[in-house]
């Protein structure tokens, strides 16, 4: 196989080097030049190396500006994956410019951060047609431990969000009810102890809590990042009258830490308030 990864950060540069590993021949390009294998800082060169073209950028607007410098490159048998948590019209967008052009398109985000990256354990959410998700399935196997059919263009962007959303909210709860407990006199090991035997424990909260509480905020998916989703979050339920309080209040908060000078943290620096 032969495939194009736009964005070396955290988790595309792991994706590529899996690619790499299991055969491909792998093309990087990174808004930033890189000192990596088959490294292009040309996009549209990039774009015009592979077949296959697989993005993970940071936003809405670093996609549709890396799209507009390969669009001129783009042929019938370019097949695109974009992995970048997006907004819903940029992602509805991105199908009619490729449809308008003859190529093929699939909504693919991802769930799971630097250590599932580097595993090859990435959870997948595909959309598109059903040939189209097919053919990214075969494709994505290297970088995946499962893939999620979602069904139209579009939907796993939006299913991408809403489980967002739901980290984001849970992970502001558990530095709260941290600071209670704390205030009260509890340790951080009695807390972790009781919160990951109760009924509310998750696969998250097993898995950020240690370092959370350490104050070790070691990006896996930083605050930036999530702050970005619950804005897109937002936008979406807006646009159907929705009125969502919580992940407002969250998204306002990890603004907030963001300004602080917490945005390239991890997400869990939602509990710096309360550590010091």
């Amino acid at each position: 196989m032969n495939i194009s990864v736009f964005g070396m950060g955290i988790i595309g540069l792991r994706c590529a080097d899996n690619w790499q590993q299991a055969g491909a021949i792998v093309t990087r390009w990174n808004r930033t030049p890189k000192d990596l294998p088959h490294f292009i800082a040309d996009a549209a060169t990039a774009a015009q190396a592979s077949p296959v073209l697989s993005f993970y950028l940071k936003d809405s607007l670093a996609l549709r500006t890396v799209f507009e410098q390969i669009r001129p490159t783009l042929q019938s048998h370019h097949f695109l994956m974009n992995h970048s948590t997006i907004d819903l019209p940029t992602t509805e967008w991105l199908a009619e410019q490729c449809a308008a052009i003859g190529c093929a398109f699939v909504d693919a985000p991802f769930t799971g951060s630097k250590i599932a990256a580097g595993e090859g354990k990435l959870m997948y959410y595909l959309a598109g047609s059903d040939n189209d998700v097919a053919r990214a399935e075969e494709i994505l196997a290297p970088t995946a431990s499962a893939m999620i059919r979602m069904g139209a263009t579009g939907n796993a962007t939006v299913i991408k969000l809403a489980t967002n959303l739901i980290a984001a909210c849970q992970v502001e709860a558990l530095s709260e009810a941290y600071a209670i407990s704390r205030a009260h006199g509890i340790s951080a090991d009695a807390f972790a102890n009781a919160i990951t035997q109760h009924g509310t424990a998750s696969a998250l909260a097993k898995m950020k809590l240690p370092t959370m509480l350490a104050g070790d905020f070691d990006t896996h998916f930083s605050l930036d990042n999530m702050r970005k989703d619950s804005v897109y979050a937002l936008e979406l339920a807006k646009q159907l009258g929705l009125t969502l309080p919580s992940i407002s209040t969250v998204s306002q908060r990890m603004t907030e830490l963001c300004q602080q000078g917490h945005a390239e943290e991890d997400y869990t620096a939602l509990a710096s308030p309360y550590l010091s």
